[in-house]
């Protein structure tokens, strides 16, 4: 037996990330997620996960060496993606106290107080744009104060092994004592792009949202891969009401997706009418575990709570695909330290 990689993951919700890195090789020795289904989730399917369904602030000021058993310096990863609320800025220099009460304070906070030896943080592709660069520049900073040289790429599922077009952007941190012996490389695009007929075979049996009488009587109008344009101006714009004349291409309204290509990404709710996802061949929203077969969950994964709640987890999670590619390299840049 090899070395065993410790990493411990914030913000875990339904568990993508921490399963795509568990396959990648990864021990997880603590999981912090508030939101109760998730967490039962994560307890599920992972009995002996140590998961703590608690608010991160409170963990995060408790002395973490001794709530997760490992000294300052061992940790080899911490993982997770805060969500990023917008910082005020007082036009100086924001250092990690300036951030205090935003998600991201906590993450750093853990970061100052275990110093792993690197770290894995994922949000959406526009942090980077956000507040014009500010924000992430912020962020940066704070990584690179607790220690941290960075390096950052907007990863697209699709191109790791997931029938899914899901940009997020991954940010990597070596601890600065480390970075002349470890050498991280972002994994190589994947050659075959999955799509969705590569994936909906065999789906288990499972609950699912529906449409409405009338919607889904549209939605037999509209063909695979098409949307509003596709169907009669009329009924288009009597369903659309107000969204007719709004500016843009709008592609999200009434959209249908094809078995020939990737998904769209999963979002939260099923059934949202400016970012419908209706399945090729039948006319519903894709239900539960087809939901988490685009997101690469295998069908032994289950999700608890209510069909609201799993919806939700699945729509939050990352691809477990993306994440296990992503892990199997940090994992590679690790052993150069052993």
């Amino acid at each position: 037996m090899g070395k065993k990689f410790t990493s411990i993951e914030l913000f875990a919700g339904a568990g993508g990330l921490a399963l795509g890195l568990e396959q990648a090789g990864f021990s997880h020795i603590g999981l912090v997620e508030i939101d109760k289904s998730a967490s039962e989730t994560l307890q599920f399917n992972r009995p002996q996960w140590n998961v703590i369904c608690e608010d991160i602030e409170k963990v995060a000021q408790r002395d973490l060496e001794k709530e997760f058993k490992i000294k300052k310096y061992e940790l080899d990863l911490l993982s997770g993606g805060a969500p990023c609320q917008s910082f005020s800025y007082a036009g100086k220099k924001l250092g990690l106290e300036d951030t205090r009460g935003t998600m991201f304070y906590h993450y750093a906070t853990f970061l100052n107080k275990l110093q792993p030896k690197m770290f894995l943080f994922e949000n959406v592709k526009g942090l980077l744009s956000h507040d014009k660069g500010r924000t992430f520049k912020i962020i940066t900073d704070i990584f690179e104060e607790q220690n941290y040289s960075i390096q950052y790429q907007v990863l697209n599922a699709v191109d790791y092994g997931v029938a899914q077009k899901r940009e997020r952007l991954i940010v990597i941190g070596i601890r600065k004592d480390l970075e002349n012996i470890i050498h991280f490389e972002f994994p190589k695009k994947n050659d075959k792009k999955l799509v969705l007929r590569d994936i909906l075979k065999d789906v288990p049996e499972s609950e699912g949202a529906r449409y409405s009488a009338e919607k889904e009587k549209i939605f037999q109008l509209v063909p695979p891969g098409g949307y509003w344009k596709d169907i009669d101006p009329v009924i288009a714009k009597a369903y659309m009401k107000s969204c007719w004349d709004m500016g843009g291409g709008r592609t999200g309204i009434l959209r249908r997706l094809s078995l020939d290509e990737p998904s769209l990404t999963i979002l939260t709710t099923p059934q949202m009418k400016q970012t419908d996802r209706c399945h090729p061949v039948e006319v519903r929203p894709f239900n539960v575990r087809e939901s988490a077969r685009i997101q690469s969950f295998p069908d032994n994964w289950e999700f608890r709570g209510s069909i609201a709640s799993k919806y939700k987890q699945i729509g939050n999670a990352v691809p477990c695909n993306l994440a296990k590619e992503v892990g199997k390299n940090i994992l590679i840049a690790l052993r150069e330290e052993v």
